[in-house]
């Protein structure tokens, strides 16, 4: 690492919130695109949560609270560009790529048999269990326990 890397990765990520730079654009990407997407919508239907929740009739005016919420979602959107631009988070996010790329995927004829191995051994250890609870509960009730 050269002493330019090291003083990035060094940021905190209060710091890092507001400058506009990327950070490596193009290692990574779908993993932190993904990752983005998914804090935008956290950060969007939160902000309407919110607004639904709290701010439906806490504030005076509707305008007031669309404002509210609006700004709230915008940050947690700005929060999560910015996140994933950030230097540890970011090289995380460009290793946890790296290593995904190294998997090695079934095919489709690999993963409908285990699927169906799964359903029906989820099944078979049901009706086992099925017949455990109703042999026991004939037990209790000659025993007259239960």
């Amino acid at each position: 690492m050269t002493t330019k890397e090291t003083a990035l990765s060094s940021r905190p990520m209060v710091k890092e919130l507001f400058t506009v730079g990327k950070y490596k654009p193009n290692q990574g990407r779908m993993v932190r695109q993904v990752t983005c997407l998914t804090i935008w919508v956290v950060a969007v239907v939160a902000a309407w949560r919110f607004h639904t929740l709290v701010l439906t009739g806490a504030v005076g005016s509707h305008v007031v609270g669309y404002l509210i919420a609006v700004a709230l979602g915008g940050l947690g959107m700005w929060i999560g560009y910015r996140l994933i631009n950030w230097p540890k988070f970011a090289d995380f996010l460009i290793s946890v790529e790296a290593e995904l790329n190294k998997v090695s995927w079934p095919s489709w004829r690999e993963l409908n048999r285990a699927s169906i191995v799964v359903i029906f051994t989820i099944f078979f250890l049901a009706a086992i269990l099925f017949l455990y609870d109703f042999v026991w509960q004939l037990v209790f009730s000659w025993l007259h326990i239960s």
